[in-house]
């Protein structure tokens, strides 16, 4: 059996689409529809069901791919390995939200770099959840951070870490609200203060009025920026609360350009995923920067 249909096969399988499939192999979908019809008839047996949007496989299809993928994943792997020699510098292409990756995976990444520039080489892309998934899929990227665990087979998501949020505020917000109490206290949400965001919708303001004081915020977004880096400047210059990720916020609240106004006993949290495209892990330079990624996380949480 030609491994070339098999590749397409397992291509189509995961990505649940001819369109996608055939985006990722760098093929026409008419050349990958073709492959796969090929397949069939020398199989004797329908592989997919044709739907309206995407393909799904049939019994025998998933049979097919639970026995194919890992020896084709092997064998790119016995190929890639082949390729990473000492000489060879191999580029991640790298895609998240712009304030984690720039704080968080990219300085332990360059640790990879090597000081010879013989490590690896970072391509780095900025924006929100489902652009660095759909550009994952499109084969865009090597790897992707997000907060949504993606659905299918052509994608697969590892826990990376929990980011801890807190409400914060420049000292003379707290000074007029009532809202600090001692930890594991209940306390009232903080009013009549005004709210710096990333977008009108308020989404992390909402998500932890919603957790911790089971409201939703009466708070007007007077400051709207889209970066949460530009969100603790201005709330660190006095423009209102904010909910901002710990590990973000730690150093300004170490010198108390801003406090906490509220210490809940179970504070808010999000996960964080690392996402490939099912089966590249078998590329070395995407399965060393996932492993060295995991265990930098390990010291976020």
């Amino acid at each position: 059996m030609d491994l070339a249909l098999l590749r397409t096969f397992v291509t189509v399988h995961r990505a649940g689409s001819f369109t996608r499939a055939a985006a990722l192999l760098g093929l026409s979908q008419p050349a990958v529809t073709s492959q796969i019809r090929t397949l069939e008839r020398q199989l004797g047996r329908p592989l997919f069901l044709r739907q309206a949007r995407g393909v799904t496989p049939t019994s025998i299809g998933d049979e097919l791919a639970h026995k194919a993928a890992p020896h084709l994943d092997a064998l790119v792997e016995i190929t890639e390995t082949g390729l990473d020699d000492d000489s060879s510098v191999r580029t991640l292409h790298l895609a998240g939200p712009p304030e984690f990756t720039a704080e968080r995976a990219l300085p332990a990444l360059t640790e990879l770099i090597g000081e010879d520039g013989q490590g690896l080489a970072l391509r780095a892309s900025f924006g929100t959840a489902e652009e660095a998934l759909e550009g994952l899929a499109a084969g865009h990227h090597d790897l992707a951070i997000g907060t949504a665990r993606p659905r299918g087979a052509l994608l697969t998501a590892t826990p990376l870490c929990d980011e801890e949020h807190v409400l914060v505020a420049a000292p003379r917000w707290a000074e007029r609200s009532d809202a600090q109490k001692p930890a594991g206290t209940a306390a009232p949400a903080p009013q009549h203060v005004p709210v710096v965001e990333v977008h009108e919708s308020l989404p992390f303001v909402t998500r932890y009025w919603a957790s911790v004081f089971d409201a939703r915020p009466a708070h007007p977004g007077i400051v709207v920026v889209p970066d949460l880096r530009a969100v603790l400047a201005c709330t660190v210059a006095g423009a209102g609360l904010a909910v901002l990720p710990r590990y973000l916020c730690a150093g300004a609240l170490e010198r108390g350009d801003v406090v906490a106004l509220h210490e809940p006993a179970v504070p808010p949290l999000r996960t964080y995923f690392l996402v490939v495209r099912t089966g590249t892990l078998a590329m070395p330079h995407i399965a060393r920067a996932h492993e060295w990624l995991l265990h930098a996380a390990a010291d976020w949480n």
